[in-house]
């Protein structure tokens, strides 16, 4: 049967294109670090707010409750910083260069930079800790990620994110469920 015999249909049919790998995919092991990173810290959150919120939150130093962290700058960099850990998780496994992958992305940036600026009116006992030295590293990182997207370099901008999503997402993400008296520690253990 030559091209000729079949019908119009089959002959005009559009080309099926084979998908190849994309060029800003992640190793399996990078895929299964941010993948557990994402989960156990995302549930952590999830137990944490849902203790806060049941009222199993045992004061702290002779305060009732978790009102103790109700001030402005920790409020607004907590609501900041909990969307970032699933988004970023999402946004580096899911598929790449996407309108909403780069909406998205953008998003994830603002909350990230929000976070960081807000982290610097946080103090403990009117000085920096050692956890604000995420903040400049976020703002570089940031600066990093928009430069390199913008020209066009895709394997260090891929390369930023899985590091800032790891070491300036969630290093500061541990050290607030593992350190005595952090917000996200009292919540969970408290």
């Amino acid at each position: 049967m030559n091209a000729s015999a079949l019908p119009a249909a089959v002959r005009s049919a559009p080309t099926i294109k084979v998908a190849t790998k994309p060029g800003f995919d992640i190793s399996p092991a990078t895929r299964t670090a941010i993948s557990l990173a994402c989960f156990t810290m995302s549930f952590a959150i999830v137990v944490a707010l849902g203790k806060a919120a049941l009222g199993m939150v045992e004061g702290i130093e002779g305060v009732e409750g978790i009102e103790a962290y109700a001030k402005l700058p920790v409020i607004i960099h907590v609501t900041a910083v909990l969307p970032t850990i699933p988004l970023g998780g999402w946004l580096l496994l899911a598929k790449k260069g996407t309108p909403m992958h780069k909406q998205l992305g953008k998003v994830w940036l603002a909350l990230m930079l929000l976070t960081a600026t807000t982290a610097i009116f946080i103090q403990t006992n009117g000085s920096f800790g050692w956890i604000h030295l995420f903040v400049p590293l976020t703002f570089h990182a940031a600066w990093k990620v928009m430069s390199t997207a913008r020209a066009g370099n895709i394997k260090a901008h891929k390369n930023h994110l899985v590091r800032t999503y790891l070491m300036a997402l969630m290093i500061p993400g541990i050290a607030a469920f593992a350190a005595p008296g952090r917000l996200m520690n009292v919540m969970l253990l408290g």
